[in-house]
């Protein structure tokens, strides 16, 4: 069960504060960011706010005023004195747009991936049809395991994040069918060499390392597959990519009231 420490909706036509809604099951767009630091820093904020509102444009979420909007909830609710390291979620259908806060749970090096047979509505989208996998996660221990979701025999991203896939120094990822998450832009940018192919159930155990990257994870390393027996056999790729996501967290710009 989460547990927020902040949760709070809006009329998205006059912003009128209202009972919370979550929105789950709605037909909606979230994104989901880390806030962290004292004054407050998002990582990747503008990606996020732009991809919100490209995704609800064409979801046929439309207003004038929506980014204003967005931004006036945001710094209504944020406080330039506490100090977080927390997820914030931003939800929007076309009549609600709800904002909650979560602490941010980081991922322990004994992480099990377990793979469920499911795929995400629409998966270049962050819709709000999320509430088989959130099912699943629920029951789960976030800060040491996650679900890979598989469609085909196929792998296509986890619950929360996209997946990296690494044999003998070069790094796969599925073709199609998932979000690319802001985390995932900036490494595809960064690294320039991630290599697109099927990634099929029978050929995991083939990879020495599988990464999980996003604004919640950050960058997670997947111990163990137990379903199938996989297990990690290096920490190489996971210290680079770890010490290139620290590269731009330290960059990060504070957060503008």
């Amino acid at each position: 069960m989460v547990t927020y420490s902040l949760k709070k909706s809006y009329q998205l036509k006059n912003l009128q504060e209202i009972d919370f809604k979550d929105l789950w099951g709605d037909h909606g767009i979230f994104t989901t960011m880390w806030i962290f630091g004292k004054p407050p820093k998002i990582l990747f904020f503008d990606n996020h706010i732009e991809n919100l509102i490209q995704s609800l444009n064409k979801f046929g979420i439309n207003k004038i005023s929506l980014k204003k909007d967005i931004l006036s909830i945001i710094n209504k609710n944020l406080s330039k004195t506490n100090n977080y390291n927390h997820l914030l979620r931003i939800a929007l259908n076309k009549k609600i747009i709800s904002i909650s806060l979560r602490k941010r749970i980081p991922p322990k090096l004994n992480f099990n991936l377990r793979l469920v047979n499911l795929k995400r509505q629409k998966p270049q989208y962050k819709k709000l049809k999320y509430k088989k996998i959130l099912s699943y996660l629920s029951k789960m221990d976030n800060s040491t395991s996650d679900i890979a979701l598989i469609k085909n025999k196929k792998v296509l991203e986890t619950g929360t994040s996209n997946l990296l896939f690494i044999k003998d120094k070069k790094i796969f990822t599925p073709i199609r069918d998932y979000y690319e998450g802001n985390t995932y832009k900036f490494f595809k940018k960064k690294i320039k060499k991630i290599i697109k192919k099927d990634i099929s159930i029978k050929d995991l155990n083939n990879f020495d390392e599988i990464l999980l990257i996003g604004s919640g994870k950050g960058v997670a390393s997947v111990k163990t597959i137990k379903q199938i027996k996989w297990k990690r056999k290096s920490l190489k790729q996971y210290k680079l990519f770890s010490k290139y996501y620290m590269s731009v967290i330290k960059t990060c710009n504070q957060y503008k009231f």
